[in-house]
Formats: structure tokens, sequence, C-alpha cells
């Protein structure tokens, strides 16, 4: 791929995962990368975001719906947190990820479930969608 390309993706790419995370958590992260870590920001940004999530085969809806299941499968808590609150920028209900967590519950086993109910019940409170307790 040549340098051009990698800077189209790397350019889509970053406005995409300001749309969906957040242009304060990305500028964040990128701005405590260093020269060792920003090889992962740029991988991340060009690929994840660039090439995948920019691509027309799947509404953004529908990528955070299959992260949400994804990321409980892995145990992936502080990832899960991040793309919860992603989900509810791409449209994703708070009934919906509800029925995604159960769904992957039932998969992935009752501790991965449950660790991801707490993290998305967390995020969902500070969000406002959810009383507090």
């Amino acid at each position: 791929m040549s340098e051009t390309e990698l800077k189209q993706l790397f350019e889509a790419g970053l406005k995409v995962r300001r749309e969906v995370l957040g242009a304060d958590y990305v500028d964040s992260s990128l701005a405590k990368a260093n020269d060792f870590t920003m090889t992962f920001q740029h991988a991340t940004t060009e690929f994840c975001w660039g090439y995948v999530w920019d691509r027309p085969g799947l509404e953004r809806k529908t990528r955070s719906m299959l992260n949400l299941a994804m990321l409980t499968a892995l145990g992936r808590t502080p990832e899960l947190k991040l793309h919860v609150r992603g989900a509810i920028t791409n449209g994703v209900s708070v009934d919906e990820i509800k029925e995604i967590l159960l769904q992957a519950t039932i998969y992935c086993g009752i501790p991965a479930g449950l660790d991801a109910f707490k993290a998305a019940s967390e995020v969902l409170v500070e969000l406002g969608k959810l009383p507090k307790a």
C-alpha cells in the first residue's frame, strides 16, 4: 500500500473513529501515544476504522452490535464500555444492548455476561440512559 493510500485510510479512519468514539477520547489516545505505541494507533485507525468501519457493507449500528457481542465473548470490559458509548452514538437502543448482551451471555457464559451487563449498566447510567441504582 502506498504512503498516499495509508494517509487516506488514516484520515478516513480518524473521521469515523471520532464520530463513533468521540473526538475527546480519540484525540487523547493519539496525544498519549509515543513513538512505540503510535504504530498501533496508526494500524487501528487505518485498518479498523478507515478500512473496515468505513466500508459500505454494514451500517455502523450493526457493526456496533457485533462489537458488543464480540467484546463480551472476549471479556474485554474496558473496550466494551467504550463501545457501549459508541453503540448509543450509532443508534443502538438500551433495549437492543440488553438483548445483545443476553444473547452473548447464553453463548459465552454467565461470568462473561455478568461482566458485560455490569460494564454496560455503568456506562448507560453515566450517559443518563438508565437511572442510578
